[in-house]
């Protein structure tokens, strides 16, 4: 009839059927990054609280590698893969109750003395420590060369000034040395403020091997990868709804040109 209005539809490109089968393996894999970025992201954070510890650090005494109300990390790890160099965290009674923070410059056997100029020294070899303040020596003062019993570490605070470490219990029955079984964990990073990990100290890798880094970065890379893939595929039904309603066929009056 003359009044009727007729329409007509603009003919679809790539065939009928390709829209809902893409659509259907974009859903499936979106769903697929969905689950996969929920278990990196969670596993991530339970590696992170099976492995490691936070501590505040309440004191100066190892400024500037940790200020004072710094937050660390400390991975939890076995006495017996303590390290010269590493900043472990450690109670003894003799020293207080509460958990402590210092670094390992020598274990048992080892022999420590200070000051060959102005350097600490462990079995004779002078030790660089970059980590000290600038300008500062390896002690305030010297002491006397202290052999390490088997099965003990000596600590120091790397601001030496004010560090209440071994060089403060050499008169203790334990000549200012600690337990290997008193220590906890080792601090790998400094996450607030986020200074990041803790560089190793290269000056006692003449005296043996230094310890590895934990799995921090690691697990900072499941759960970075996981936030990823949870928002991408999160985001994908919107955007494929989005793009859907662009491409959708004109419908336009029969006799419109």
């Amino acid at each position: 009839m003359g009044g009727e209005s007729a329409t007509r539809t603009a003919p679809q490109r790539g065939g009928a059927s390709s829209g809902p089968a893409g659509g259907r393996i974009g859903q499936r894999l979106s769903g697929l990054a969905v689950a996969l970025g929920l278990v990196l992201f969670l596993g991530g954070f339970g590696w992170g609280a099976v492995v490691y510890r936070p501590y505040t650090v309440p004191t100066s005494s190892m400024a500037p590698t940790i200020g004072v109300g710094d937050r660390v990390l400390a991975e939890r790890v076995d006495s017996a893969d303590v390290r010269r160099g590493d900043v472990v965290v450690f109670k003894d009674v003799t020293w207080g109750n509460a958990p402590m923070v210092k670094r390992v410059v020598a274990v048992g056997g080892d022999t420590v003395s200070c000051c060959r100029d102005g350097k600490l020294t462990v079995d004779g070899k002078e030790i660089e420590e970059p980590y000290l303040p600038e300008g500062q020596a390896a002690e305030v003062a010297n002491f006397p060369t202290v052999t390490v019993p088997e099965g003990r570490l000596f600590l120091l605070g790397d601001e030496r000034h004010g560090s209440l470490d071994s060089t403060a219990h050499l008169t203790d029955a334990a000549g200012g040395t600690v337990s290997r079984d008193a220590v906890s964990a080792r601090v790998d990073a400094v996450v607030w403020p986020m200074d990041g990990m803790l560089e190793r100290p290269t000056g006692f890798e003449a005296l043996g091997d230094l310890s590895t880094p934990g799995p921090l970065r690691t697990m900072g890379a499941m759960i970075v990868v996981g936030a990823v893939l949870v928002l991408g595929g999160a985001a994908y039904g919107p955007l494929a709804k989005r793009v859907a309603g662009r491409s959708r066929p004109r419908t336009e009056p029969a006799g419109a040109r």
